[in-house]
């Protein structure tokens, strides 16, 4: 497959709204990561319209995990925005650090509740799809390709991932790289061409955000 039949073809049977939702869904995404790199409050804003669009999106592609994780990082990022808020003392950029044992112990419980969660959603998904009736209806996971199945794992360590954020611990980056990497893919195959190219500048975003948060956390920690 060329770069055509990849990212432009499936474009052609999206109408314009489709398109230009996905792109500016895709821009503030792209935001919110940068303003994260910077320890910026404005993560929140931004990212609650990024994360907002993407819901309604990927309900119509049927990534019932992902539109969950979205709707997750909408109510999180109100969350978030408070605790960045608090614990900020310009009210914009904020202090992080490393995880604590206690913490990783929630993330983990975290991590397996949001993959049987996201499981039996995908469970229901022909009773979903069929507008909520159960007539001729046949439920299961029977249904489920790989990329279905990958938006089950990517919603856990999303979810992980958006937690330890809100907590402004340095280990989110970890998460949202493994998830980014991952999503790439599936996006392509979903015909999400866009979107796809969001998630490998969000992978190369991530990296620097490790790195940048590391080393913000070791000058802050050696005053």
């Amino acid at each position: 497959m060329n770069f055509h039949d990849l990212f432009l073809q499936p474009y052609e049977s999206y109408d314009t709204f489709q398109i230009i939702l996905e792109a500016i869904a895709t821009i503030f995404g792209v935001l919110s990561v940068y303003f994260s790199i910077q320890k910026n409050i404005w993560v929140y804003p931004t990212g609650i319209i990024s994360t907002a669009l993407y819901v309604y999106i990927l309900f119509n592609f049927g990534l019932l995990g992902d539109m969950m994780i979205n709707f997750y990082y909408t109510v999180m990022s109100i969350y978030g925005w408070f605790l960045w808020a608090k614990s900020s003392e310009d009210h914009i950029h904020v202090e992080v650090s490393w995880a604590t044992k206690k913490e990783w112990i929630f993330a983990g419980i975290l991590f397996f509740i949001s993959l049987i969660l996201v499981t039996i959603v995908y469970y229901y998904k022909p009773f979903i799809d069929n507008h909520f009736s159960m007539e001729n209806v046949k439920l299961g996971l029977y249904h489920l390709d790989w990329a279905n199945w990958l938006d089950v794992f990517t919603t856990a360590i999303f979810l992980v991932g958006m937690w330890f954020m809100a907590k402004r611990k340095i280990e989110n980056w970890i998460f949202w790289i493994i998830g980014d990497i991952i999503c790439i893919p599936m996006m392509i195959y979903k015909g999400l061409g866009i979107t796809s190219i969001q998630y490998l500048v969000f992978t190369v975003m991530a990296i620097i955000g490790y790195f940048e948060w590391k080393k913000n956390h070791q000058t802050h920690h050696n005053k």
